[in-house]
């Protein structure tokens, strides 16, 4: 499991075009700028994701900082500690499951990036795009996918040290939390 984005925020500042010249694959339409309603509309969605963002931050830096140091979070018992990394698993899963399911469809009407690889295909499809570019996952869907792998692999380890199945070793959960 790697590590979180940066911190900071995502929303924007002011109306901008929805997709950046980077981002964007050189037969894609260049879509017309935000309107100020369009831009206050994708904005507000960014502003709420980033109360979550932060938090699953916070939480995943109070988990690295403690394994790293040796050393749990200042009045964390050890089952509280363990009970905290398994919320935050649990929590990201939800939220995960929220953005694939309800934003990233609404963002993607604007944002290519944010398309699935179904939507893509299908775009691609009707654009005569060759094979190579229609398999190619969107880069956020594809993080989603290596950091699921990543929180099935400490929460297995964290549920079998609450269950006393194996000791709760800092160096083995940092090896998880990388």
């Amino acid at each position: 499991m790697s590590s979180p984005p940066a911190s900071g925020s995502g929303a924007a500042t002011e109306p901008q075009n929805a997709t950046s010249s980077s981002h964007i694959e050189e037969t894609e339409p260049k879509l017309p700028p935000l309107s100020a309603h369009e831009f206050r509309e994708y904005n507000r969605l960014a502003e709420h994701m980033d109360i979550f963002h932060n938090h699953f931050r916070s939480t995943w830096n109070m988990l690295y900082t403690s394994a790293s140091t040796g050393r749990r979070a200042q009045g964390m018992s050890i089952r509280a500690f363990i009970h905290t990394g398994l919320e935050f698993v649990q929590h990201l899963e939800v939220h995960h499951s929220i953005e694939e399911r309800y934003v990233f469809p609404d963002l993607a009407r604007r944002m290519p990036e944010f398309r699935t690889g179904k939507e893509r295909n299908l775009d691609h499809q009707q654009e005569g795009q060759d094979e190579s570019k229609r398999k190619k996952a969107t880069e956020l869907l594809q993080q989603h996918v290596e950091i699921h792998k990543g929180m099935d692999g400490l929460a297995d380890y964290l549920r079998r040290c609450l269950s006393g199945e194996t000791e709760l070793q800092m160096s083995v959960l940092k090896t998880q939390l990388e």
